[in-house]
Parts: structure tokens; sequence; C-alpha cells
């Protein structure tokens, strides 16, 4: 291959990668997903599939091609770097397993083909934010939910102990228990089990305030504290990023002053 060709082809991989990374091009992508979620929609449904069937297939079948080209050139304008953006692995796994045969044994992977969706989050920057958030909250939600565990295990042991005989459909077990006391921790029909227990127990309600407390107010809202924080602190990563970038042409321009500074003075002391 000649200088010419060679230029000729590192022009055109910088035309694509423009391409597709211009704003137009990731709204029509957008808008292929979208499509193709309803299509997968109205696939569901019997009366529609029998009538429009063969044209949805056909439709499905175009979009699923324009993905696996997209991602073609993105290959081909980014090389094997692609694979260290997670976001790009991504995409590659969602549309990968729709190219899967469904035939035969492997006919309930055709429902799998809904995964497609999913590409909706890496193509909207918002969305990949937001998951990104979640993503660097799990660290900090592995101890609270360690904490969650705790309590609840403490908390169906003395259940178990105090509550098992007279209510052994609720807390006979340590198993029902937990289960039990899941479901008062979120909120669910709590009273219709509280209530009989109290009845019995007139201390019961002591038991069942601090619990509640415990978990539906205060555990749980730490959940969604570290999330927001998360989600915040990757908000304002691009601010910060904008702040480094300008700090550093900052930096970078009082260095250069300095250098003509220490020329001119230089010069000086020559002439001297």
């Amino acid at each position: 291959m000649n200088s010419a060709d060679t230029k000729d082809d590192i022009s055109f991989k910088a035309w694509l990668g423009t391409l597709v990374s211009s704003p137009r091009f990731e709204w029509t992508i957008i808008g292929l997903i979208i499509i193709n979620a309803i299509i997968l929609g109205l696939e569901t449904d019997p009366d529609i599939k029998a009538t429009y069937g063969e044209v949805l297939g056909n439709l499905d079948r175009m979009i699923l091609s324009i993905f696996v080209m997209e991602l073609l050139v993105r290959f081909y304008v980014k090389g094997w770097a692609m694979f260290k953006d997670p976001w790009s692995v991504f995409d590659l796994f969602v549309v990968g397993v729709a190219l899967i045969p469904t035939t035969g044994h492997l006919s309930v992977l055709r429902s799998l083909r809904v995964l497609r969706i999913l590409r909706l989050i890496s193509a909207v920057p918002s969305m990949r934010r937001v998951v990104t958030g979640l993503l660097a909250a799990i660290p900090g939600m592995g101890s609270v939910a360690a904490l969650l565990l705790l309590i609840l295990y403490v908390s169906s042991v003395m259940a178990t102990q105090m509550f098992g005989a007279a209510f052994p459909d609720q807390f006979g077990t340590l198993g029902a228990s937990v289960f039990t006391l899941t479901q008062i921790m979120t909120m669910e029909g709590w009273a219709d089990i509280s209530g009989p227990v109290m009845d019995k127990f007139s201390y019961a309600w002591l038991f069942f305030l601090v619990y509640m407390l415990t978990t539906s107010f205060a555990v749980l809202n730490l959940f969604i504290g570290i999330i927001v924080d998360a989600m915040q602190s990757e908000a304002l990563k691009p601010l910060q990023e904008q702040e480094e970038q300008a700090m550093d042409a900052q930096t970078n321009k009082i260095l250069a002053e300095l250098a003509i500074m220490k020329k001119e003075l230089k010069s000086i002391k020559s002439l001297k």
C-alpha cells in the first residue's frame, strides 16, 4: 500500500469517526432502538403477529442489520480500543444475543431479543450517568446491605423466640420470620401482621416500632443517600474535568510566560 492509499484510508476512517459520533447519527440510532422496541412489543400480540408478523419480522431483521453494521463501523474506527469502553462491550453483548440461532432447544433465547432495547441506556448520556452512578454506589451499598441483613437476622431470631409459638405461620421458624419481617420492612400489609401479635403480646408494639424505625426509616434511607451522592458525584464529573482542563491550560500559560521571562533575563545578562 502506497502513501496515497494510506492517507485516503486515514481520511476515510476520520470521516467515519466524525459520522458515528455526530448528534444526528446518535439520534438516528436512538430512534431505531425505540422503533425496534415497539416492534418487539407488537409481536407479543397474537392478532397483530398473525396479520403483520412477516412485515414486523423483516423490519426487526433490517434494524438488527443496521445495529451490526454500526458496531462494525465503530470497530473499524476505534480498533481493539473499542473493547476498553464498557458501554461498547455492553452494546456488543445485547446485539450479539440477537444473532444467536433461536431454533430447536435454543428457541427460548428468542425472548432475549428484547435486550436490544437496553441499548437505549448506552445511547442516551443521561441514562448512562444514572447507571454509572448506581454502579459507583455499589461498594457503599454493600456495607449498608450487610448492616441491614444483620439487623434482619437478629430481629428474626427474637421474633421466632417471642411470637413463634402463638403465630407459627408468620414466626414459627427462622425462615418464616425472615420473610414476615422483610414484608414489614417494605411496609406491605405490616398492620395486618403486627395487629394480631400486639393484641396477644402487649409488649410487641415496642419490638415492631424499633424494628421499623431502624430498617424502613433509617437503613433504607441510607441506601437512597448513597445512591444520590454517587449520582451527584457522577453529574459533577464533567464540570470537574472542565475545571481541571482550565487549570492545566492556565498552568501551561504561566509556565510559557516564565520561560519567556527567563530567556529575556538571559539576554539582558548577556548584553551586560
